[in-house]
């Protein structure tokens, strides 16, 4: 089985939460499983090896997991990219828009040094607001490359093309057709 298809078959979803649409793709049955999260960090281990990464971002909250098991693998420093009023030093921001509401997402002002090539993660790819905010942030803290990647791409909310006709490639290990 690859990676994509054992995601696929890992990945519970909820109908109808946070509010009655959306599909909630889950993937704390992918952590808890601890062959199947040792090969989902393996496979972006293996991806951004020897792509010159400095540092990897990890969105609130499941980039938080995701990204700093990551950056331990590839032996890089890992940076908190939180939910608005979670930092406690000098911070920018931004808001975006989700597919069920609005928030505001936040880094450290002197969270990467200019020039870094980051590796920004996160759990899935829907709409992109999520994702295209922390890259906002990280270009405004001078970001030399951003590379986005998460564990599901919902293509048909657009967020991958987004980011793409942004001039990124957002790496993604499956796709799940729907919200």
């Amino acid at each position: 089985m690859d990676i994509a298809e054992l995601v696929r078959t890992q990945v519970r979803t909820v109908p109808d939460w946070p509010e009655t649409g959306v599909m909630f793709r889950d993937i704390t049955t992918l952590l808890s499983d601890a062959k199947t999260f040792r090969i989902l960090i393996d496979a972006f281990v293996e991806q951004f090896l020897d792509q010159g990464v400095d540092v990897v971002a990890g969105i609130d909250a499941r980039g938080f997991i995701l990204g700093s098991v990551v950056a331990y693998g590839l032996n890089r420093g890992f940076v908190p990219v939180r939910k608005a009023g979670k930092l406690p030093f000098d911070t920018l921001t931004e808001e975006y828009a989700l597919e069920y509401g609005s928030a505001s997402i936040q880094i450290h002002a002197d969270a990467i040094a200019p020039g870094a090539r980051v590796l920004l993660m996160d759990d899935l790819i829907a709409t992109g607001g999520t994702m295209q905010a922390a890259v906002r942030l990280l270009q405004r803290l001078g970001a030399g490359a951003i590379l986005p990647a998460a564990i599901i791409d919902l293509p048909e909310l657009g967020g991958s093309k987004s980011l793409v006709d942004e001039g990124f490639r957002p790496f993604t290990l499956c796709a799940f057709s729907g919200h």
